[in-house]
């Protein structure tokens, strides 16, 4: 397991590589909200064959650390849970790393980061494919049950649920339309349960907002980076016409929806998923 300080805060990352005598480009890999770096392990052992790829656990996620390891670092501000600080996150940890231009796969929350990030720092980004993203327009009393609902979701984790049989498919049933194995669904459950308290709600709060509604339509309308933007036919966390909504402000972001999918396509239907994503990076 290796961990390296970004902005002083402990972070896990993991890197999958086949041995090469030819020096391979890197892609990058960002999970959404409650999630980590493990459920991108199956689509980042696809890509191996023309990609070393790096996982990473997001701050308050995985494995990596919410806060600050000790004191925290001169000059740095305490860090927030606003998107783009975790834009400033990723910078800071492919600088760490020592990594130039990269190519990015995001998830949802992820992408919202991803998209932040290729509009700060677009020399550092190749091409960038975000999952399950798009822009949504302020609901004043939708976004309050939202909250609501959200927190108590996130005050009511116990440790012994993911104990119960069938507590993994009942969590899934919202993010998926096709079936994934029980080990992924279990796994997913048990991120969520670990998810650092704080952050988890504190995220809800940054990433579904008046904030966000108003400026993520102007964040996909000035990307330069050419960009592949993939939605699930069924998804209802972050429907498909959300996506058509986004790709629409931009001729640099190609839309793809795949069929009889919901949150997760990359699972769901892997297939399809990485023909279209190599389609993409080999156009």
């Amino acid at each position: 397991m290796s961990y390296i300080n970004v902005r002083g805060v402990e972070h896990y990352y993991e890197w999958m590589k086949k041995p090469s005598d030819v020096i391979k480009p890197v892609m990058v890999f960002l999970h959404g909200w409650a999630g980590s770096a493990r459920y991108w392990q199956s689509t980042a052992e696809a890509l191996l064959d023309d990609f070393d790829c790096l996982l990473y656990d997001m701050r308050g996620f995985g494995r990596s650390q919410a806060k600050f390891s000790l004191e925290q670092p001169p000059g740095i501000e305490n860090l927030s849970y606003q998107l783009e600080d975790y834009a400033e996150d990723l910078a800071a940890l492919l600088d760490g790393l020592h990594l130039g231009r990269v190519y990015i796969n995001a998830h949802s929350m992820g992408a919202s980061i991803a998209t932040l990030f290729f509009n700060r720092y677009p020399q550092k980004v190749e091409k960038g494919i975000l999952t399950c993203s798009g822009i949504f327009e302020y609901d004043e009393k939708a976004f309050a049950a939202f909250y609501k609902f959200g927190g108590l979701v996130v005050k009511f984790r116990p440790k012994w649920l993911g104990k119960i049989p069938l507590a993994d498919r009942m969590f899934m049933a919202r993010f998926l339309h096709s079936s994934i194995p029980k080990s992924e669904r279990q796994a997913f459950l048990q991120d969520f349960i670990n998810a650092d308290y704080e952050t988890a709600l504190g995220t809800i709060f940054t990433s579904v907002s008046k904030e966000q509604a108003d400026f993520m339509p102007q964040e996909f309308a000035k990307l330069t980076v050419p960009t592949l933007l993939i939605a699930g036919e069924y998804d209802i966390i972050i429907p498909a016409e959300l996506a058509k909504r986004a790709a629409a402000l931009n001729d640099k972001v190609e839309l793809t929806i795949i069929s009889n999918t919901a949150h997760f396509p990359m699972l769901e239907d892997p297939e399809t998923y990485l023909a279209r994503v190599k389609e993409f990076l080999n156009n």
